[in-house]
């Protein structure tokens, strides 16, 4: 009987890097925020200062390198799912990049690869440099998610090894570039200090990061059996899901420099007012895209993942908090914010790793259908074994919204979980995309005429 194959999936990879690294304990939006920034801290930090730079990587399911400088000095392989079809195409979303299938000629760009099966979809990556070596995934299963990041040479030549294998088994010519590639590279020096450096540089730029960042699953694999037909809501979850990815990395880009000019004491006073406008003005698209994220999923899947689990959630506290961030944001669209919170009320049960970015949502699709000079209203009373948050619109401006040809009567559905006004342009998840969402955070939402939003949640008993 003949030996089983070797085990050269990506997934066998993504273990290896775990070996011996102790299990995480994380959720799926915490180790996904670990992952953006532990990208942004390598691009910023370590690549970009080395310059000038040549060198390898690999990535799945998208590519992790976004910096145009970086994708024109280093050559890449990319493993990404089918369902992608051309959205891996060079400029304008990945600039330097080559037609999927193409070999790059030379430095620069990446060739795309296809992913298996068995490869999974969490995000990899496995740079070569030769004065910087990494690899960093995600891995573990659900509640017990962590980032992995390993320099020592050991491992490394473990992942290149196995990288190798896979590539002589489905594409010798490609494995064959890498090859000549990483020799041409010449003698490798391992930075020994790289991890102390490396690991204090993430927890900084995780503390000056917006809670609501997250890079959520990229490509999902259909749910049905073997022999079913996958569900035309999957294809539309990948191409969302790419489309994301894509918006959101130059958005979060040009906020990590936005913020490294903000540090500078030589602004005046206009030219800081404009750079934090378009700080805020990217943390809020990154936030709707992150919300489409959710609703999509809950398209996809209705019930909640076994990892999702509702827990005690101050929600009077988490509004005072927040209060000051949607005052700034209200601010620019000529509409004041406030709030009214009843004393002394119990928690509710909620999903509190969610909810932050949920409301923000839920306050940012309400106000786009209020004018000018109205007021947000933003109060959270007791009902019975729940609590009632409800927002509405107060002012002599509102009484135009009133009945039937508000502007919610005039939206469009736009696929399963979006929505669309003609007459503003604005992209909106749908209503019942909405009430989707804040049901799986255990909330009821109910709607009135456009400018009266209520969210029930039950209130923790024990």
């Amino acid at each position: 009987m003949s030996e089983p194959a070797p085990d050269d999936s990506l997934e066998a990879l993504r273990r290896r890097l775990a070996r011996e690294v102790p299990a995480g304990r994380g959720d799926e939006d915490g180790s996904r925020r670990q992952w953006w920034a532990a990208l942004a801290t390598l691009q910023d930090d370590f690549l970009l200062p080395l310059q000038p730079l040549q060198g390898v990587w690999l990535a799945s399911p998208l590519p992790a390198l976004y910096e145009p400088l970086l994708l024109a000095q280093l050559q890449g392989w990319v493993w990404a799912p089918g369902e992608l079809g051309d959205l891996l195409q060079p400029a304008p979303l990945l600039p330097g990049s080559h037609p999927p299938g193409e070999a790059a000629a030379g430095l620069g760009g990446f060739s795309r690869l296809p992913l298996e099966a068995d490869d999974g979809t969490d995000p990899l990556l496995l740079l070569i440099t030769p004065r910087l070596q990494l690899a960093m995934a995600l891995a573990g299963p659900p509640g017990r998610r962590q980032l992995v990041a390993r320099f020592d040479p050991t491992t490394l030549s473990a992942a290149l090894s196995l990288v190798d294998a896979r590539l002589q088994r489905t594409a010798p010519e490609q494995g064959q570039r890498l090859r000549q590639a990483l020799h041409g590279l010449g003698p490798l020096q391992s930075d020994e200090g790289l991890a102390e450096r490396f690991w204090p540089r993430l927890a900084e730029r995780l503390a000056s990061m917006a809670p609501s960042v997250t890079l959520q699953p990229l490509v999902h694999r259909s749910e049905a059996s073997p022999g079913e037909p996958r569900a035309g809501a999957s294809s539309e979850l990948a191409l969302l899901e790419a489309l994301t990815h894509e918006v959101r990395t130059p958005l979060a880009t040009i906020r990590t420099l936005i913020r490294s000019l903000l540090r500078r004491d030589d602004l005046s006073t206009l030219v800081r007012q404009r750079l934090q406008q378009i700080d805020g003005e990217c943390s809020e698209q990154i936030d709707r895209f992150g919300l489409i994220f959710h609703a999509a999923e809950l398209q996809r899947q209705p019930r909640p993942s076994r990892g999702q689990e509702l827990a005690r959630t101050d929600l009077a506290e988490l509004l005072r908090r927040l209060e000051p961030l949607w005052q700034h944001q209200l601010q620019r669209r000529g509409l004041p914010l406030r709030l009214e919170i009843a004393p002394e009320l119990s928690p509710v049960l909620s999903d509190p790793s969610r909810l932050e970015t949920m409301l923000g949502g839920l306050i940012d699709r309400f106000s786009r259908g209020l004018p000018g000079g109205a007021t947000v209203v933003l109060s959270l009373q007791p009902a019975g074994s729940r609590l009632k948050l409800r927002l509405s619109g107060s002012g002599m401006a509102v009484a135009a919204l009133e009945g039937d040809s508000g502007p919610e009567a005039e939206r469009r559905v736009v696929g399963p979980v979006l929505s669309w006004n003609p007459e503003t342009g604005s992209l909106q998840l749908s209503r019942q995309a909405t009430q989707r969402l804040f049901h799986s955070l255990g909330g009821r939402l109910t709607e009135r005429s456009g400018n009266d939003l209520t969210v029930f949640f039950p209130v923790a008993t024990t």
